[in-house]
Formats: structure tokens, C-alpha cells, sequence
């Protein structure tokens, strides 16, 4: 593990934690209803190819972020990506459904990521490794407090109004982000000395086993985020579940990310470490996915209990895979952010296109089966882990 000297910044981490509960709010309000959308414009169910095209260009711009961020600061980098998506989304309020709206829905969701990257590399600039799953934690659970009731708001607003109220309501909540991120971070603008070429990147990264590891079990949980966000919602309403009763499952189905985030982080501190937690939820989270397969109508009840059990083990690894991996990095280390956020473009590629050729062949219900067989697929990485030293094992150690 690489060793080095950081320095907590308390106030920043408070006011990072507000900026993004409004920024998880605020795209909360849209995840869930993009696929909609595309089909509404398209007329098709198979819109894998907007969100494939979509991560390709993110995938690119992340690959060469940390080159913007050594000319421009991380600041600059995250304004410049906010500003462009408020632009964005003032296109979108007076774009019908159509090609031109889907065009501008896939630059939302290239600007909506790396705006989340850059966030993430200024958290790290001002973040202590042995308080990283609290810091995480804190973080996590504040965004998905505000994912929360993102849902709930936008299929309300979509059933009474239409997609011009939920982009109207994006705005506003998009412009508070704005205002205060530029009230906390416009001297948070720290530059990136480090010149490396993406090859020389990934070979920085091939060496690091464990940062090798911890990226395939991060590309499996966003690879489980790409096909249950695009495809659940769409085969919910093919059951005949109205938006009103979409919106109470999703917003039962969010409740671990804002309850069990935080206390991990302290676990994973204090006591434990990452990995026996990680290998536990993964298979929390492939058995309860599979589950979902077999539930077909089912109540209401059941599908919120099926897909709130999922996201038990998505909470879970999303805290841990973060804590893991900021331990064993710093804020200079901007080249290793990038790659490491590199799994969520790469995930929602392979899902898209490959979910645009399995369902031509197969019903979208098989979208359970297949996200839990690879979800299964990250226990040998995980398993093969080197674990942080948790601070009990710290303290034991210096006894």
C-alpha cells in the first residue's frame, strides 16, 4: 500500500456533502426516467445504443481528464461540466421528444459524470486515509439521501405534467448546485503536476493488483446500476405498474444507500476493513437479483422487498469499493481516480451493447439472470484482496 501524508479540511467535507445532495436530488429526478424518454422518441424498448454511445464519449473524456484538470484545476473542471449541463437541460425544456432532445439527454449524461469525477477529486484533496469509509460514507449516504426521493418526485411530476416539469425541476435544483459550489470550491482549485499518457496510466494501474481487483468489482456494481436503471423500469411498466406505484417501489427500493453506507464506513475504519464485507454483499446482491427473475406480476409488495434487498448489497459494495480504494490512493493521484471512475462508462458500454443483442433473442425479464451471473463473476477478486489494516488492527500491531 502506497504511504503518504494528508490533511482533513472538515468544513469543505460539510459543504461537499451538502453540494451533493442536492446533485444526487437533482439527478435523481432524471436517471430513472431517461430510458422513457429514448423510448418514447424512438418508439423502441432498445435504447442500449444512446446510453452506449453516451459512456464512449465519457469514457474518452475520462482518459484525458487528468491532462484538463494539470491546465485548468479541478474546480474549473467541475464548474465548466455544471455549466454545460444547466445549458443542457435549458435546451431540453423546450425540445420536444425527438432526435434533438435524445442528443441533448446523451450530453446531460456525459456532463452529469464527469461532473461526479471531478467532485470526487476535489473530496480527495481535502481527505485523510484512515477516516476514508467515513468521509466516503458520509458522502455517499448525503447523495443518496437525496437520490431518496429523486424518484418518487420525478414519476409524479412526468404523470401529472410531462418530461418539460421534470427538466424544469432539474433546473432549479442544478442552479443551487452551482451557486454553492461556487461559494465553496472556487478555491479548492489545486492543479495536477503529473504528465502521463494514458498508456502509461494503464500500466501504472496493471502493476497495483489490488487497484486492479477493486476495479472489477467496481465495473460489475456499475454494470448492475446500467442494466436494472435502463431496463427495470421499462419492464415494470410492461407489467402494467403505473409511474405512482414505479416511483413507492423505487423509493422503498433506495432506503439501504441512506441507512447502511455511513455505519459501514465506521465498520470498515474502526474494526474490519473492506474485504469480508465486499465478498458478503456481492453475494447478497447476486442471489436477490436473480430472485427478481422469477417474481414476474407479483405484488407491488414483493418488488419493492426483491429490489430493496438488491440494493442492500449495491449500498454495501459502493461504500466499500470507494473506502478500498481511496485508502490506497491521494489527491495527487488524479491519473488513478480517472481510470478507477473509468468503470462506469466501460460497464454501461459492454451493458448497452450487449443487452441490444440479447434482447432481440430473449425477454427483457432476463435481464435479472444474466446481472446476477456477473455480479457473481467478482467474488474471485474479491476474495484475492489484500485487506487494509482496519485501526483495532492498527493499534494491535503497534502494541
Amino acid at each position: 500500500m502506497k504511504h503518504h501524508s494528508e490533511q482533513l479540511n472538515e468544513n469543505k467535507i460539510r459543504l461537499t456533502a451538502f453540494v451533493s445532495f442536492l446533485m444526487g436530488f437533482s439527478q435523481a429526478v432524471l436517471i430513472y426516467v431517461i430510458s422513457s424518454y429514448f423510448k418514447l422518441a424512438t418508439g423502441t424498448e432498445n435504447v442500449g445504443i444512446f446510453y452506449a454511445v453516451s459512456y464512449g464519449i465519457f469514457l474518452i473524456i475520462l482518459l484525458n481528464l487528468h491532462k484538463v484538470v494539470r491546465v485548468f484545476g479541478k474546480s474549473n473542471v467541475f464548474y465548466f461540466s455544471l455549466l454545460a449541463k444547466i445549458s443542457a437541460i435549458v435546451f431540453l425544456i423546450f425540445s420536444e421528444p425527438s432526435m434533438a432532445g435524445i442528443l441533448l439527454l446523451m450530453l446531460y449524461i456525459v456532463l452529469g459524470h464527469t461532473e461526479w469525477v471531478a467532485l470526487d477529486i476535489i473530496i480527495e484533496s481535502f481527505s485523510t486515509d484512515k477516516m476514508s469509509g467515513r468521509i466516503r460514507g458520509t458522502h455517499l449516504t448525503i447523495l443518496n439521501a437525496g437520490f431518496l426521493f429523486g424518484p418518487f418526485v420525478s414519476v409524479y411530476i412526468l404523470d401529472k405534467i410531462g418530461f418539460n416539469g421534470i427538466f424544469v425541476f432539474s433546473l432549479i435544483f442544478n442552479a443551487f448546485v452551482f451557486i454553492f459550489a461556487l461559494i465553496g470550491f472556487r478555491k479548492v482549485n489545486h492543479k495536477f503536476e503529473q504528465k502521463l499518457k494514458v498508456i502509461d496510466i494503464l500500466k501504472k494501474v496493471l502493476r497495483r493488483k489490488n487497484i486492479l481487483r477493486i476495479y472489477y468489482i467496481s465495473f460489475v456494481l456499475e454494470f448492475f446500476y446500467a442494466l436494472m436503471i435502463i431496463y427495470t423500469p421499462l419492464y415494470l411498466r410492461d407489467l402494467g405498474y403505473s409511474w405512482e406505484n414505479i416511483g413507492l417501489i423505487f423509493t422503498a427500493m433506495l432506503i439501504p444507500f441512506v441507512i447502511l453506507q455511513y455505519p459501514m464506513g465506521i465498520l470498515a475504519d474502526k474494526k474490519t476493513g473492506e474485504k469480508e464485507f465486499l465478498i458478503f454483499s456481492l453475494i447478497i446482491m447476486a442471489i436477490s437479483t436473480i430472485g427478481a427473475y422469477f417474481i414476474g406480476a407479483g405484488s407491488l409488495f414483493i418488488w419493492a422487498a426483491v429490489l430493496f434487498a438488491t440494493r442492500i448489497g449495491a449500498a454495501l459494495i459502493e461504500i466499500l469499493r470507494d473506502s478500498y480504494f481511496f485508502k490506497r490512493i491521494d489527491g495527487y493521484d488524479v491519473d488513478l481516480i480517472n481510470i478507477f471512475r473509468t468503470a462506469v462508462p466501460v460497464a454501461y458500454i459492454v451493458a448497452a451493447i450487449f443487452s441490444s443483442f440479447i434482447f432481440f433473442f430473449l425477454p427483457i425479464k432476463s435481464v435479472f439472470l444474466i446481472v446476477g451471473i456477473v455480479v457473481l463473476s467478482a467474488l474471485y477478486p474479491a476474495f484475492k484482496l489484500q485487506d487494509n489494516k482496519c485501526e483495532a488492527e492498527i493499534e494491535n500491531y503497534a502494541k
